[in-house]
This record gives structure tokens, C-alpha cells and sequence, in this order.
């Protein structure tokens, strides 16, 4: 097993905000897109199904964990990620990632696979290209106004942050450094995993369009799925209730 580092944050550093309705029997280990923490998923709290646990990953360099700094590697990033959750694991759990969450999730997966460990009852991923499909262009090393306008125009950060300059600013550094792992994230050839893969997309994403969300039926060694639904590149955050459902509806035992 891969072994901490000094200094890397348990597992209870790497989650926050967890959020339970009843006693939890199911955990789902959320990660954000590019530049996200754990508060893009508070609005999925009054969705959640009896018995399900939210357990929002934390990534360094925003929200509560704003003065640490990223590790300088995507693999890096996912090794001590992977070594901080583990104990999340101990429950029957689901990995859902977002855009860039989705290549955590996946190697999340793939490293639980490797060591042994109590494999997910799904890897769910949602709005992200598949790990072997090159990007289709890259844009982190763009000017601020190049970048900023990029995001609005993808629906990648809400409009009224405008207005705040300074906390622009803030979470700008955090989505540069998440799209710099994001772009440089190729594999020669898709790698399976052997736990059941579900992918979701929006219907009206431009960012990362269906077509290229069902690319990761070549990752799939066994169950796979692809659940289209309305919405652009955030559609996971602007209806969790349908969201929930359909992730419900593609596990064995629901949620």
C-alpha cells in the first residue's frame, strides 16, 4: 500500500462538509471539477436518499484547505489522495468525480484495484473525457481574460463571481492548476477496471459532448452504462435530484 507522507492530511483532513441522511449504509466519495472543493456538492444534501452518506473530497489550495499548496503532479496529486482515503473505503461506497474529478475517480479506482482494497460498487464519472482521448485543445495557459471567458462561456463559474474581484482571483489559481493536470492527463490506451463504470453527460455540454463521455465504455471490464441528462457542463449541480436518481437507477441495489 502506498504509504503517506509526513504532513499529508488523514482521511477526515480530505473530506469535509460529510453529510448523512440516516444511518449510513452507502458512502458517495465526491470530487469536484477544475478549480471545485467540497462545497460544490451542499446542494446535493436535501437529495439524499435514506442511508446514503456525502462525503466531498477537499482538494489543496481552496476552501478549508486554501493554504495548502498542490502536490506538482497529477500523479502525485492521485497517490496521496488515494493514501488519505483509504479508510474511506471501509463501507460499501461509489466514486463520483466531475470533469476533472472524473480522472481522480478513475485512478482512485484503479489503485484501490491494484492494492487489493474493497473496490467501489461503482466509479461514476460525469462531464469528463475519457483517459485515453487526447484534449481537444488546452486553455490553462491562457491569459486571465482568455481564461475567465473560456469558463463563462463553458459554464465553468457562475456569473455573479464577477462582482467579487478578490475571490476571483483566489479561485482562478485553483481551476489554472486542476486544468494544467486535466490537459497533461493521457494514457497511451484506455486501462480497464474491473468494478462497474457508469458514465453520465449533459445533454447540451460543449465542453465534454456525449460523444466523447461514451469513449469510456473502452475502461469498462464490466458493467457500463452512459446516462445522458438535460443540462450543460454543470448539469450535475443544477438538478442533484435527477442526478441522485439516475445514479440510483444504474446501481444493483439502487442508493
Amino acid at each position: 500500500m502506498i504509504a503517506a507522507a509526513p504532513g499529508t492530511p488523514t482521511s477526515h483532513d480530505w473530506i469535509t462538509a460529510r453529510h448523512a441522511a440516516g444511518a449510513p449504509r452507502v458512502r458517495i466519495i465526491c470530487l469536484a471539477q477544475a478549480g471545485g472543493g467540497a462545497g460544490a456538492f451542499s446542494g446535493w444534501r436535501a437529495h439524499l436518499p435514506e442511508g446514503v452518506e456525502l462525503a466531498p473530497v477537499e482538494l489543496p489550495g481552496r476552501g478549508t484547505k486554501g493554504d495548502i499548496p498542490m502536490p506538482g503532479t497529477f500523479e502525485e496529486l492521485c497517490d496521496l489522495l488515494f493514501a488519505g482515503l483509504t479508510a474511506e473505503f471501509a463501507m460499501p461506497y461509489v466514486l463520483f468525480g466531475h470533469s476533472f474529478g472524473g480522472a481522480l475517480a478513475y485512478e482512485l479506482t484503479r489503485r484501490a484495484e491494484a492494492h487489493g482494497l474493497n473496490a467501489p460498487l461503482a466509479t461514476v464519472v460525469s462531464g469528463a473525457r475519457a483517459p485515453h482521448v487526447p484534449p481537444t485543445g488546452k486553455i490553462s495557459g491562457s491569459s486571465d481574460k482568455e481564461l475567465l471567458r473560456w469558463l463563462l462561456d463553458h459554464g465553468g463559474l457562475p456569473a455573479e463571481l464577477l462582482r467579487f474581484t478578490d475571490y476571483l482571483a483566489y479561485v482562478m489559481r485553483a481551476i489554472r492548476t486542476d486544468l494544467a493536470f486535466a490537459e497533461g492527463y493521457l494514457l497511451p490506451g484506455p486501462v480497464r477496471v474491473a468494478s462497474p463504470l457508469h458514465a453520465f453527460a449533459g445533454a447540451d455540454d460543449r465542453l465534454v459532448p456525449p460523444a466523447q463521455v461514451e469513449r469510456w465504455a473502452d475502461c469498462a471490464g464490466s458493467a457500463f452504462s452512459l446516462t445522458v441528462l438535460p443540462g450543460g457542463h454543470s448539469f450535475p449541480h443544477t438538478d442533484p435530484a435527477a442526478l441522485l436518481a439516475a445514479i440510483g437507477s444504474v446501481l444493483p441495489g439502487g442508493l
